[in-house]
């Protein structure tokens, strides 16, 4: 498969070469990058953008969700986050409210930078 240019063949090789690691880092920061083009757009009254940009951080959260190994007693805590995450999505889109998505995006944050603490810790463990 041909790829269109460089940027595109990098980032196709980064997803490749990731660890589960850092493929989850990486939906972490997608979700967050998606809430805020939603936010953008709602801010231009681009409302078909806006619906776009939260139905794709909507389903990053939902593949974190059905990925967790609720084997693991964290995992029940994931859960409940991401439930709320999703909830608050569908009503940021329903409601069009850049309010919403700005907590959302703190949410994500929040997680996503607990999840590079791991990650370094157990890089510094030799882990990961």
């Amino acid at each position: 498969m041909a790829l269109p240019n460089g940027y595109a063949q990098y980032n196709n090789n980064q997803i490749l070469t990731a660890s589960p690691a850092e493929l989850t880092l990486m939906l972490y920061n997608g979700a967050i990058k998606f809430c805020n083009v939603a936010i953008a757009a709602i801010e231009k009254k681009d409302m078909e953008k806006a619906h776009t940009n939260i139905v794709k951080a909507e389903k990053i959260v939902e593949y974190l969700r059905v990925t967790l190994d609720m084997k693991y007693s964290v995992a029940k805590d994931f859960d409940n986050i991401y439930a709320y995450l999703d909830r608050r999505l569908v009503e940021a889109n329903v409601k069009k409210d850049t309010a919403i998505l700005e907590e959302i995006c703190e949410h994500l944050r929040s997680v996503r930078d607990t999840w590079k603490e791991v990650m370094r810790l157990n890089r510094e463990k030799g882990a990961v």
